[in-house]
């Protein structure tokens, strides 16, 4: 078989030998020209004057342009055309794109942008979520509530409440290759676009709204990204609606990137929360009602922050049956970078605040924390799609006397934490290094250890329903090659591979003759961004569906061929079987094409299942879930706040993994990146909205010296019980919330310092820890 192979990365070997081609690897035609923004200094105010003849004047420089000077819609918003791509008449935040510069080169662009005499009329910043708060600045008028049951009845009569307040910060995204994008113009006023984008059709619709145009004169190509991780979902329209705007006054070929700092100064963010919580636990410790109140910062543009923190809130639960629920959003707007997609979308900082709940009760009602967690899980799914309602013992199963739906209604038939969390606390020997921990922080000062155990139960689809969908085109061609395009982007997470290893697999053929090319919106229309995890499933069901077209053409005439019938012909092991007969796929593609079969083929697939309510709350936004489980021990200078992460022992759901090479990729890649955003990522701006860790110098993400020491990986055996591609799972997102272990290892190290429950924030940072030990100490 092709699909379940372990197989690497279709260009590793590129990648290793520096030959992998991205956008300004690109040859340039000659006369290409270079672009670059002029940047605001000031978070908000009104542009009182703009003086540019310098700019204009400095060697190089063919031409500059502001918001007037450009020819139709100055907007790069993926939502509701609020983001222009160029100031008008006010700023909102420090590096807000001004004015563009058209110079010769990139060097000439960027010193040019740096000469403009800008006079800014200041006003104060709106900049964290208390002056939000109290200056009532938000998206969509007041906060949005979703309710299940009755929570403050259940609370107040709980024989136990807990309660608590949190933040947590954001993220930035630091792929590898920056934003990039080149614009080539075309006769008759087309332009083809090449861009480092995770949403090729976002980038065709914005550049022919930018250009006047219908979006069939504008070919956007992507051959791959060097990351992307949500930050080129919407971020990337800027860089390409600038190159086709330059392109078009000009008539040459125009390029732009942003270097590190400018990426880092214009791009948005993870949205960065505050959670407040309040629980009622009965004597069992079971829950019996929860509040939550999460306050995102989203900065000056709606962006995607409405549905960041609606999946915020629809990962509320985490893994855990809440019997009554109200979760109440906060959409705040501020003069910060417009925050933007970042791998889990909103997932991680709802299901963070859950879990920092969960171990906040561990700690209070004297329950070991993986006990009282189980004793919560939605009840174990039985083959055949229902959950398992019969559980006498709900410390053993899970609340399976209740009915199994989630805060927002939709009913959870597949889950297998259970399982997960009883394989993994046997592999990890978590009882047994728990007590050992125990015994070390009892006899020795200064170095304390924690260890935590997480689960992951992370819903799998976009909830813009219609998003979930996707298409394709294959060719076989008459010597048994095959071309394949999807609308699937590629950024290092090796989908090309996985639907190249589903066309194989479909005509029994092997990985050699199967080729796979850029994504090209002239080929594949109307694509969804490869997002929501979702670019195997989407994409991968697609190419089956073209595949199986064209084998069914193939069939039916070698079949007639040989007095035999379609069923019969069978296509595996690089040969087609039909009648007695043996031919190779290339012979039996020869025989087609001859006898004038098709050849070609579009396939096309939509989500089933789905049907989602955002302004109720309610419905079913997700077709599975995908799950994992993940123990992390740590170990803590508690003189310094300083720490190392010891060992990581994870088990995660791929379902019938199509890759369990990539995928093991993945879930390694996504626990250290989820570790990061918890630890040592910390953005950090002044009372004037300047951000001060704009380059690798003063933001820290995780080194390779920065994984566990010991790092054990292993996916769960098992099968999607929906109907997904080969029965396997979404892998992209669900393993980042692996790293919320070693969030709460931190917090159980910083706990045995003092007898309190620490009152620890995200990212844990050292000087966070240390600060947390003295608290606690200062209790004693």
């Amino acid at each position: 078989m092709s699909v379940t192979r372990p197989l690497p990365h279709d260009a590793a070997r590129l990648h290793v030998t520096g030959t992998a081609r991205y956008i300004d690897d690109v040859p340039m035609p000659k006369g290409t020209l270079h672009l670059a923004f002029g940047l605001s200094e000031v978070a908000r105010g009104r542009i009182a004057a703009m003086d540019l003849s310098a700019v204009r004047s400095a060697p190089g420089v063919v031409a500059v342009l502001t918001a007037a000077d450009l020819p139709f819609a100055n907007d790069v918003s993926p939502s509701v055309h609020d983001e222009p791509l160029l100031a008008v008449d006010r700023v909102n935040y420090v590096g807000q794109p001004l004015f563009m510069v058209v110079a010769e080169s990139h060097l000439a662009a960027r010193k040019a942008a740096r000469l403009g005499d800008v006079r800014i009329a200041g006003e104060e910043p709106i900049l964290t979520i208390d002056q939000a708060l109290a200056a009532d600045s938000r998206f969509e008028g007041g906060p949005v509530i979703w309710q299940k049951g009755d929570a403050a009845t259940a609370i107040a009569q709980s024989a136990h409440v807990i309660e608590g307040s949190f933040e947590m910060g954001g993220q930035e995204h630091f792929y590898l290759e920056g934003q990039a994008a080149l614009a080539l113009p075309q006769e008759g006023g087309d332009m083809i676009v090449q861009s480092s984008t995770q949403h090729p059709t976002e980038i065709q619709h914005k550049v022919a709204e930018a250009l006047g145009v219908p979006m069939h004169a504008v070919r956007v190509e992507v051959r791959r990204m060097g990351g992307g991780f949500g930050g080129k979902e919407s971020q990337g329209n800027a860089l390409a609606v600038s190159c086709a705007v330059a392109a078009r006054l000009t008539g040459r070929p125009c390029k732009m990137r942003y270097d590190r700092d400018d990426d880092i100064m214009i791009t948005g963010k993870r949205h960065d929360f505050r959670i407040a919580y309040r629980a009622g636990f009965d004597a069992e410790g079971l829950i019996q009602g929860v509040e939550f109140v999460q306050y995102a910062r989203c900065g000056w543009a709606m962006d995607l922050s409405l549905p960041v923190a609606d999946r915020a809130m629809l990962h509320a639960d985490s893994a855990y049956l809440l019997p009554n629920a109200r979760i109440e959003s906060h959409r705040l707007k501020t003069n910060t970078q417009s925050a933007t997609a970042y791998r889990g979308f909103g997932g991680p900082q709802g299901m963070l605040g859950m879990e920092r709940l969960m171990d906040h009760a561990a700690h209070a009602l004297g329950i070991e924390p993986v006990e009282l967690r189980r004793r919560n899980y939605y009840a174990e799914a039985v083959e055949g799609g229902s959950a398992r309602r019969d559980n006498s013992d709900p410390k053993e199963s899970g609340r399976g006397t209740l009915p199994q739906t989630t805060p927002y209604g939709q009913e959870v038939e597949d889950f297998e934490l259970h399982g997960i969390t009883e394989v993994l606390l046997e592999s990890s020997d978590y009882a047994a290094r728990k007590a050992a921990i125990a015994e070390w922080n009892a006899t020795h000062g200064a170095i304390r250890k924690g260890i935590a155990f997480s689960p992951v139960k992370f819903g799998i689809s976009f909830t813009l329903t219609h998003l979930n969908q996707a298409g394709a085109l294959v060719h076989v061609y008459q010597d048994g090659s095959v071309h394949l395009n999807h609308g699937g982007t590629e950024m290092g997470q090796g989908l090309f591979q996985k639907v190249a290893q589903v066309a194989a697999e479909r005509f029994g053929i092997d990985m050699a003759s199967v080729k796979i090319t850029a994504t090209d919106t002239a080929k594949v229309p109307n694509t969804s961004a490869t997002a929501a995890s979702s670019g195997s499933d989407l994409n991968g069901m697609a190419v089956k569906a073209a595949c199986d077209t064209i084998r069914a053409r193939m069939a039916e005439f070698l079949a007639a061929e040989h007095q035999a019938t379609p069923e019969d012909v069978r296509f595996e092991g690089g040969n087609v079987q039909v009648g007695g007969e043996v031919l190779s796929f290339a012979e039996a593609a020869q025989r087609c094409y001859e006898g004038r079969v098709s050849l070609s083929s579009t396939g096309f697939y939509k989500t089933p299942k789905l049907a989602w309510d955002r302004v109720k709350g309610t419905g079913r936004p997700f077709f599975y879930f995908a799950y994992g489980a993940a123990v992390t021990e740590v170990a803590v200078d508690s003189r310094t706040g300083e720490y190392r992460i010891l060992r990581a022992d994870i088990l995660h759901d791929a379902g019938a993994s199509l890759n369990p090479a990539l995928d093991k990729g993945q879930v390694e890649g996504g626990y250290v990146q989820g570790a990061g955003w918890l630890t040592t990522e910390e953005l950090v701006w002044d009372d004037k909205g300047r951000l001060r860790t704009h380059a690798p110098s003063t933001y820290k993400i995780p080194a390779f010296s920065d994984q566990p020491d010991v790092f054990n990986v292993a996916l769960w055996d098992g099968r999607n019980r929906e109907d997904s591609i080969y029965r396997s799972k979404a892998v992209g997102e669900p393993p980042f919330m692996l790293g919320i272990s070693a969030f709460l290892a931190l917090s159980d190290a910083v706990a045995s310092c003092g007898d309190g429950y620490p009152d620890l924030d995200a990212p844990a940072t050292p000087e966070r820890v240390w600060a947390a030990i003295r608290g606690m100490r200062d209790e004693l």
